[in-house]
């Protein structure tokens, strides 16, 4: 004599339809709010590597300053391998987010007879252009840090 199978019980049928849109639903709200956020963080991390860099190129100017009496334009000179007064970051990548400008004696923003400043934009085709809040950031041989946001707006206690 054959045993027949008891029928399934239901807990062991699946997923219903309504459970599964359910589970997608939250999944896709959970992503809604997670990747806005990671990607803010993301944003702020570039900003310090661009302060980062700022800093480090202050630095080496000083450097070189102490050395040849004068300030220098070139990245070269600097220990960047890039020619003229324009680096991308992060160096040594090939995906850029900011792009460095050295200028020396510069006229503007703030008239330095001998002096240099440095700044830091967002490139327009990263996603870091999409950082509002500190666009820009500055930094001059006196020691003067500014960050702009992207309407010019001055934002330096909230980015430096």
């Amino acid at each position: 004599m054959q045993t027949q199978m008891p029928p399934p019980s239901p807990a062991a049928q699946g997923f219903t339809l309504i459970e599964l849109m359910v589970a997608v639903l939250v999944a896709s709200i959970l992503l809604g709010i997670a990747v806005p956020s990671y990607l803010s963080n993301v944003r702020q991390s570039r900003r310090t590597d661009a302060k980062t860099a700022l800093l480090d190129l202050a630095g080496r100017e000083e450097r070189y300053f102490n050395t040849n009496n004068a300030y220098t334009a070139a990245a070269a000179n600097l220990g960047y391998g890039t020619s003229g007064n324009v680096t991308n970051l992060p160096v040594g990548t090939n995906v850029f987010y900011y792009q460095v400008t050295v200028n020396v004696n510069p006229t503007t923003p703030v008239a330095l007879p001998t002096g240099y400043n440095i700044i830091a934009t967002p490139i327009a085709t990263s996603d870091q252009a999409k950082d509002t809040t500190c666009a820009s950031f500055y930094l001059d041989s006196t020691g003067t840090q500014t960050a702009t946001s992207s309407s010019g707006t001055t934002t330096t206690s909230s980015c430096w």
